[in-house]
């Protein structure tokens, strides 16, 4: 396994922990960055990506598709 699956599989249960600590807390914003961090987590361990490069593949992904919801009402 290299080192950018691993990160990827890390970065997954952080994304867990912060989701269920703000479902407990209440915290939405943690939820929401939990399930971020586990998204993330999935494209880099999956494709064999470095941390930044998944960030960047996620950013660009909701920046072209950020007024999807709006359309689809």
């Amino acid at each position: 396994m290299n080192q950018d699956r691993f990160a990827g599989i890390w970065m997954q249960f952080k994304g867990k922990v912060k989701g269920r600590w703000g479902e407990l807390t209440n915290d939405p914003l943690a939820v929401t960055a939990g399930a971020r961090e586990q998204l993330a987590g999935r494209i880099q361990e999956g494709y064999g990506i470095s941390k930044d490069m998944a960030a960047r593949q996620l950013k660009d992904f909701q920046h072209r598709n950020r007024n999807w919801y709006l359309s689809n009402r």
